[in-house]
């Protein structure tokens, strides 16, 4: 039996569990994969205030464990597969236990959202990937395609061209959606180019990505490219992991709280990027975390 148990161990789930602890609460942390979460697959960690020089996602992530486990605070890596979140004492079940708390903090993020196009499934892991810190050395001196314009997906492709011949952005906008800085930097790179107005349609190959497909989004033409070897990396947002609180009434996939990071359950929390809001970024998670847990602790 704990006080709290929170579901995720990414910046909103450590955040959360770090102030819980603070305040004498007995504290647990489910993690399905790796502490970070998302964060821990990025290139590198921007605008956070307080990142060291050079920070990478798997070097903040490393940091948020230390913290975590410096705080006496217990992690397990297991996977959820039904929650009952209605009970007077909260029930967790996984794999292989089932934990039961006072009070529940489900920070448990978001998925990188796939394109659905035919390809993607057969040639994930083959060309075909979602972490460019992990795989992008792999396509040294090759073309790579990155799919999105956000900041994301633009942050990404700044870091990918240390690695390529030439990387394309193919997105389906007239302009990035991106923030000027990322836009100013993607100018200054010469091997980065631009393919507006557009989308990947479908991608073929055996063993690797060997032909793609872009869809010109005004004309509707498609034009097919042979590039045997190249890498695609995809970044086109990203879709909330709350399949199983079918006891809470969500809005677009989202957790509703209130300004206490309470859900409309009793004693039920939700933080960071799970929860419906604007802004999502470590920063804004962080500090959903934060007062997530200090609301629960009183």
């Amino acid at each position: 039996m704990y006080d709290i148990v929170i579901i995720g161990a990414g910046p909103a789930g450590i955040s959360a569990a770090i102030y819980a602890a603070s305040r004498g609460k007995k504290t647990l942390i489910i993690e399905k994969n790796q502490v970070g979460g998302l964060i821990a697959n990025v290139s590198t960690v921007t605008h956070y205030a307080g990142i060291v020089e050079g920070e990478t996602g798997m070097t903040f992530a490393e940091r948020l464990k230390k913290q975590a486990e410096g705080a006496g605070i217990e992690i397990v890596y297991e996977n959820v597969t039904e929650v009952k979140l209605r009970a007077e004492k909260k029930e967790i079940k996984t794999e292989q236990h089932t934990y039961q708390a006072e009070k529940v903090i489900l920070a448990n993020g978001t998925s990188p959202r796939k394109l659905g196009i035919p390809g993607e499934a057969e040639l994930a892991g083959k060309g075909m990937s979602m972490n460019a810190a992990k795989h992008g050395a792999l396509y040294q001196g090759k073309n790579i395609y990155v799919v999105g314009g956000a900041d994301g997906a633009v942050k990404e492709a700044l870091y990918l061209a240390q690695y390529a011949a030439q990387v394309t952005i193919i997105h389906f906008e007239e302009a990035l959606g991106c923030i000027e800085e990322f836009k100013q930097k993607v100018v200054g790179i010469p091997n980065i180019k631009l393919r507006l107005c557009s989308t990947l349609h479908s991608v073929y190959g055996v063993d690797k990505v060997e032909v793609l497909e872009i869809s010109d989004e005004k004309t509707g033409a498609i034009e097919t490219i042979e590039d045997s070897g190249c890498g695609i990396f995809v970044y086109v947002g990203t879709v909330p992991n709350t399949e199983l609180y079918t006891e809470l009434k969500l809005q677009n996939g989202f957790i509703p709280v209130d300004e206490n990071m309470e859900t409309e359950i009793p004693g039920v929390y939700a933080a960071g990027d799970i929860r419906l809001k604007q802004v999502r970024q470590v920063s804004t998670a962080v500090a959903d975390g934060t007062i997530a847990a200090i609301h629960a602790a009183r």
